[in-house]
């Protein structure tokens, strides 16, 4: 997708700043990225929500722009989504359970690094995940997860059918992402 030089995007590092692995002082990535020719750069939280004004290129060629600098600045090798705002608030108006859900943080939104990925997990809608539900969008899987993230088998089964191809956060994330987009 082109980029609009005005408008915000977001990009979604994978790993970074979980556990031990992978840190990351968030001044100091703002300032490697904003020195690679990116505007406005800002982050949300502490593991990996970068949110910027691009200059007139795609999001993959930024994706792989923040993934080069990730490298070349930090050693960390690991992978990045870009997502403009626009498709960050079709993501949060996809939602199949806006309406049901009373705690933003137990659904998971999981995002493949190729889009079109997003068909892999299609033979999950059919399994028994126990209270927990999973429903596929155009860009993204939803996994609501009732009884909490950790205590739920479905991110594990979408990790698994999609190795490291995939990032994830979760709703009380992404609409806070929507709100600075």
């Amino acid at each position: 997708m082109s980029a609009s030089p005005s408008a915000t995007h977001v990009a979604l590092l994978r790993g970074i700043n979980v556990g031990r692995g992978n840190r990351i002082a968030m001044a100091d990535l703002r300032e490697a990225i904003a020195a690679k020719g990116y505007d406005d750069v800002r982050t949300l939280l502490a593991s990996g929500n970068v949110l910027f004004r691009p200059r007139s290129v795609s999001t993959d060629e930024s994706a792989a722009a923040i993934a080069e600098v990730l490298r070349s600045s930090f050693g960390i090798f690991t992978s990045v989504v870009v997502l403009t705002g626009e498709e960050i608030a079709d993501v949060v108006s996809g939602n199949p359970w806006s309406e049901q859900i009373s705690d933003a943080s137990r659904l998971l939104i999981s995002i493949p690094f190729i889009a079109a990925d997003v068909r892999r997990l299609k033979p999950l809608l059919g399994m028994d995940w126990g209270t927990s539900r999973l429903a596929l969008g155009d860009r993204v899987a939803y996994l609501w997860c009732p009884e909490g993230i950790l205590a739920s088998e479905l991110p594990d089964a979408v990790s698994r059918a999609l190795g490291n191809a995939v990032t994830s956060r979760n709703l009380a994330t992404m609409l806070k992402l929507h709100s600075l987009t």
